[in-house]
């Protein structure tokens, strides 16, 4: 192998093997957040449900209230099965359903 050929090679493995570990990386990072309970995020949902209950959401935006409950429910369920990231993004949803009952109740 002459050594242009040698090079050549030596820079294909190089490439190779950083594809391969960048790959690696993305998949970890990837999946890093789905690896956590999503704390903050159910937090998020329990205070933005407890203020539309403040504003008497119940009574005035039922419907969008009893939703946002629901999918706090389904996130819960969805963490104790230890489906974090499914958990993360019920509860993201919940907590936009009772911002949204809030703003509902508080125009009535």
């Amino acid at each position: 192998m002459s050594q242009a050929e040698n090079i050549g090679h030596r820079s294909r493995v190089i490439r190779r093997l950083l594809y391969g570990v960048s790959l690696a990386l993305v998949v970890v990072v990837g999946t890093g957040c789905a690896m956590t309970a999503p704390a903050q995020e159910m937090s998020d949902a329990r205070q933005a449900l407890q203020a539309a209950e403040q504003v008497q959401a119940p009574s005035y935006a039922r419907a969008v209230y009893e939703r946002a409950e629901r999918l706090l429910r389904q996130a819960e369920e969805q963490l104790e099965a230890g489906d974090y990231s499914e958990a993360r993004r019920l509860a993201a949803e919940s907590r936009d359903w009772a911002i949204r009952a809030r703003q509902d109740a508080e125009v009535r």
